[in-house]
């Protein structure tokens, strides 16, 4: 057996209260102990200055600009280009009375503007706070207070909502720099409340009028003050130091440099997951570091589609939920299987035939690139131009991606597909993949270069790190691993034990050394019959279902069923309807009993398919038209759900449907 991971340590019996921990282990680059680390690279602005030695011409930044009705071509700057744009900006900070240590707040979507604060930030010792974009302004007003912001970088369409009466805590800014430029009313408001406003070239040209000498930090300087939105409560800040920054991307350095297809500065990232959060900062650290360049999304995931050919990416990187359920319009890989639904039989079955025989050739082993030239001529490159025609690497992160597209992806993309796992408390890395090793699908491979695992003992869930299969509490180790929680001491001991980070997501350690996701340690329900349920896998299996955009799976340990809120897929129902003869809107579709009992039965289909227990089978539904989504507070900015407010908004009628269930029908809401 092909082993993709090495034990350094062996496991240990839990003794006097304290839980069972399973062996530690490492990537096989760090067998004899972790690999050093650049000398020339000790902190994150040394990623950039380095870069713009070495590759002061190449493209770094690139946009689109809006005229006359629509995007144009992607515009880029250059390495120099935007080192010069770090200076001034740094500068200005400087002259505006930013010392080390102070916090800047970063408040808007991925544009260059954002890289060159985050820049302007690392050469002067200053710390970065992102503010997701898509986070309200009671978090917004919470992040500004916590961390004691004195400065936000703020995009022009958030100004408003910076500026707003509920978001308090803006009173204690000195000023704001708008990404563009600022109008007369919004002057006034900020001045109104003594803050100073500035657009961006106002603060460019401050920059110039006052040079201001580096003051470049040392590896243990605060880096970044990351605020991750959770799934309830207040955000917690996690902080990371340069070294944490510089470890991360040292190390996916040597792990690439081990694989025949080489990162180059030739390559390509369209950027579109938040650069507020970690793993989108980390995939930019790493091709700042290689001359790379990276191109911003225009700012409609909708859209995408349009952006990616425009930019034809060599790298793509997303959460599940963007590979299994991309929206209406900009439907990338399941336009491919909507394709294959209206093609005739004959074509059909030909595509099959040839997906079968290229998933055959991949399974013995050969690689991507060799496994079938004829197939990928045929079918497979009709998947790639839709990406661009130019992806060579697809990286799935954020949440455990389904077996199912996983094998999709691998076989149709003609590119490499990696999962990997990892937090903002890791740096965005604590398991990678590899590339061409179809024995870890389903799983997010081993530990990472500069990391340590192992599962420790989750006795009310009945999970063992030394039982047949090993299974634990995730738990990392290294210098990725964070500085702690900014002003919050508790909850740093409660995580942090003796060096080790308690990730709170349960892991299963295959015999080949991978790591699978099966669980999360807070996610766990207790059905009334004494059986476990796992909510969070148990929705990622049922949200392969066609008919299903997305679902909310709810357990009450009282209740002996499982019910489920459902956002139907619209084209799917659509469809539906007009084989069997209704009419009306998509949301006057969702109050049909036909389509509940329908979506109900799809979801049988799919338990029975994967080998769910019975009491894992959804017994009623609700369907709702809407999104899940951040505008109502239901998700965080990663599209996890916050099952607490999910309940408080469908609780009358998750009571309702169980006083039907308990009637004794299985029925639908």
């Amino acid at each position: 057996m092909k082993m993709f991971s090495v034990k350094v340590e062996e496991g240990r019996e839990g003794r006097d209260g304290n839980p069972s921990v399973g062996p530690v282990y490492r990537n096989l680059l760090a067998k004899n102990g972790f690999p050093p680390t650049d000398a020339d690279m000790c902190t994150a602005w040394d990623v950039f200055r380095v870069s713009h030695e070495k590759y002061p011409g190449n493209r770094m930044l690139g946009w689109r600009e809006f005229n006359d009705g629509k995007f144009g071509p992607y515009l880029w700057k250059t390495y120099e280009e935007v080192y010069e744009e770090v200076m001034h900006i740094g500068s200005a900070l400087r002259a505006s009375g930013a010392e080390p240590g102070s916090r800047i707040g970063i408040y808007g979507s991925n544009c260059p503007q954002w890289t060159v604060a985050m820049e302007a930030c690392n050469a002067h010792s200053l710390i970065c706070v992102p503010l997701y974009d898509t986070l309200g302004p009671g978090a917004v007003n919470f992040i500004i207070g916590h961390a004691e912001i004195d400065f936000v970088f703020v995009q022009d369409k958030k100004v408003k909502e910076l500026l707003d009466p509920e978001c308090t805590h803006a009173k204690r800014l000195k000023m704001i720099v708008c990404f563009t430029s600022l109008t007369v009313e919004e002057k006034k408001k900020a001045a109104s409340i003594e803050v100073k406003p500035y657009s961006w070239n106002e603060f460019l040209h401050m920059g110039k009028d006052y040079p201001s000498e580096l003051s470049p930090p040392q590896p243990l300087n605060i880096c970044t003050i990351m605020y991750t939105s959770g799934t309830s409560g207040d955000p917690k800040g996690v902080i990371l130091t340069h070294e944490n920054i510089v470890t991360c991307v040292g190390g996916m350095d040597l792990f690439m440099d081990q694989f025949e297809d080489k990162m180059t500065v030739d390559d390509v990232y369209i950027s579109f997951l938040p650069l507020a959060h970690i793993l989108d900062r980390m995939i930019e650290e790493y091709f700042f570091h290689k001359g790379a360049s990276v191109g911003y999304y225009h700012g409609d995931l909708n859209a995408l589609k349009d952006d990616l050919m425009e930019l034809k990416p060599t790298f793509l990187a997303g959460v599940p939920r963007v590979f299994e359920r991309i929206h209406e319009g900009m439907e990338v890989f399941y336009s491919v299987i909507k394709a294959l639904e209206e093609l005739n039989p004959r074509r059909r079955a030909i595509f099959h035939i040839l997906y079968k025989y290229k998933l055959a050739w991949l399974n013995l082993g050969f690689k991507q690139k060799n496994a079938s030239w004829l197939a990928d001529l045929l079918a497979f490159r009709k998947v790639k131009s839709r990406l661009g025609g130019r992806i060579r690497l697809i990286v799935s992160g954020g949440a455990p991606l389904s077996s199912e597209v996983e094998e999709f992806l691998r076989v149709t993309s003609c590119a490499f597909v990696l999962q990997g796992y990892g937090l903002t408390e890791t740096c965005g890395l604590t398991t990678v993949g590899f590339p061409d090793e179809m024995s870890l699908i389903g799983t997010v491979g081993s530990a990472f270069v500069s990391s340590e695992l192992r599962l420790e003992e989750v006795p009310e869930m009945g999970y063992n790190p030394l039982g047949d299969p090993p299974r634990g509490e995730i738990c990392v180790r290294g210098k990725t691993a964070f500085a702690g929680y900014y002003k919050n001491p508790e909850l740093t001991r409660e995580t942090l034990i003796d060096g080790w980070f308690h990730t709170g997501d349960i892991g299963e350690m295959l015999p080949n050394g991978v790591v699978k996701i099966i669980d999360r340690k807070k996610n766990l329900v207790k059905l009334s019959q004494g059986e476990y349920v796992a909510l969070e896998y148990l929705e990622k299996v049922y949200c392969i279902t066609p008919i299903v955009e997305d679902i909310w799976v709810y357990g009450d340990s009282f209740k002996s069923m499982l019910v489920a809120v459902v956002v139907p897929h619209e084209e799917n129902t659509l469809r539906w309807a007009h084989q069997n003869g209704h009419r009306g809107s998509f949301s006057e579709l969702c109050s049909l009993n036909q389509l509940r009992d329908y979506v109900r039965l799809e979801l049988k289909s799919t338990a029975e398919r994967n080998k769910l227990r019975g009491f894992e089978h959804i017994k009623g539904v609700i369907l709702e038209p809407q999104q899940f989504d951040a505008g109502r507070d239901l998700v965080t900015p990663t599209l996890k759900k916050k099952r607490g407010i999910l309940f408080k908004c469908y609780k009358g009628k998750i009571d309702e449907l169980y006083k039907k269930l308990s009637g004794g029908r299985t029925t639908s809401y």
